[in-house]
């Protein structure tokens, strides 16, 4: 495998990083699901509250790394659930914020612990150079792709309602933009 020279999908940072997403994520899925009857999404989501705060469902959406219309669903179930609860802006009553309920805390108070169980479990592979190698090695690809998207927006976007294809298109590759020009230092 190269991440110099990429031949294959095996070879793409991205799917590496989602295959050991997967991997070390399948057991916190579980336990999500079967002990306490929520998404691995809506965990993350109760950390981000129990760790920041009330925010706006936006700022979370922001936070989270996930689309705003996913955000709001599970916020509404987060509700359903009595984990979160919906704070009206007093000054605009269109307006609301999410905060974590009692309840969502003291969920967050026991599960969080093991989560890091098994972070530490999986991260114990790696000796303390190769750990504090990783962590900044993670945070530089972190922000170089945060520069990356914000410098080169596209302006086609997906219609995951139809397949993922871009509206209107035919399925075919011509007058797509080439995403090479430019990248280059």
């Amino acid at each position: 495998m190269s991440f110099a020279q990429p031949a294959t999908v095996d070879d793409l940072l991205n799917y590496r990083l989602n295959c050991l997403l997967a991997s070390s994520g399948a057991l916190v899925t579980r336990i999500c699901e079967g002990r306490y009857g929520i998404t691995r999404r809506e965990w993350r989501l109760i950390c981000i509250l129990a760790d920041h705060g009330a925010m706006s469902p936006s700022q979370l959406a922001e936070r989270s790394h996930l689309e705003r219309p996913r955000v709001s669903r599970h916020i509404s179930d987060l509700v359903t659930k009595k984990l979160f609860a919906r704070i009206a802006d007093p000054d605009d009553r269109r307006r609301a914020r999410v905060d974590i309920t009692a309840r969502g805390l003291a969920l967050h108070a026991e599960f969080f612990p093991q989560s890091v169980q098994l972070n530490n479990l999986v991260l114990a592979t790696l000796s303390p150079s190769e750990l504090a190698a990783f962590d900044i090695a993670l945070t530089k690809l972190t922000s170089a792709a945060e520069e990356l998207v914000n410098s080169r927006p596209l302006q086609e976007k997906a219609d995951r309602r139809q397949g993922g294809r871009r509206r209107g298109s035919v399925g075919k590759f011509e007058g797509l933009p080439r995403l090479d020009a430019g990248l280059a230092r």
